[in-house]
């Protein structure tokens, strides 16, 4: 991977590995190519790294410590939701149909635009990559999620809604079955 020792440390760099899937690499590598964090941090499905998102969390002001030990809150501000109503729209190509109640842009403007905001937005922040699943584990059900997030909020979060997945994706052998 071409990502610099100073931002990737070779602990983080295993990590990513030890997956042995070209496919997770090059998603990582253009991600934080474009995003430019300051460091990238790799969390697997152990107590220390879940609990360094934990406490990252709480260090980062995302969220708060409760009175009953080991519990937090996030509150969001007012004008803090996590839809912007006014900007959101559906990316489409020409031949597609959508309703015409759905706000639409066409599919490369809207990706251009898209990829103009994320260059360099992670600037002086931790890059967290994260890998669950969706659904059971072992199963043919399971669904693999790759995330990569400057919100260790977040990335607290998906801990609550869904199961690790970090040995999940060393049995994809190298596929690229995930999102």
């Amino acid at each position: 991977m071409n990502i610099d020792s100073k931002i990737l440390s070779e602990e983080n760099l295993q990590k990513i590995k030890q997956l042995n899937n070209p496919h997770v690499e090059r998603i990582i590598e253009e991600y934080v190519t474009l995003c430019k964090p300051a460091k990238v941090s790799v969390i697997t499905d152990s107590f220390p790294d879940i609990g360094y998102i934990r406490q990252q969390s709480l260090v980062l002001g995302e969220e708060k410590k409760l009175a009953m030990p080991g519990h937090t809150v996030h509150f969001d501000s007012f004008h803090d939701q996590g839809r912007d109503k006014k900007n959101t729209c559906l990316l489409v190509t020409p031949d597609m149909k959508v309703s015409k109640i759905i706000d639409v842009k066409d599919r490369e403007e809207g990706l251009k635009e898209i990829f103009g905001i994320m260059d360099g937005i992670m600037k002086g922040k931790e890059c967290f990559v994260r890998f669950f699943c969706l659904g059971p584990l072992n199963s043919r059900f399971s669904i693999a999620a790759l995330q990569i997030t400057d919100s260790a909020y977040v990335s607290h979060s998906e801990d609550l809604l869904y199961r690790v997945g970090y040995e999940h994706f060393k049995t994809l052998k190298g596929s690229d079955d995930f999102f």
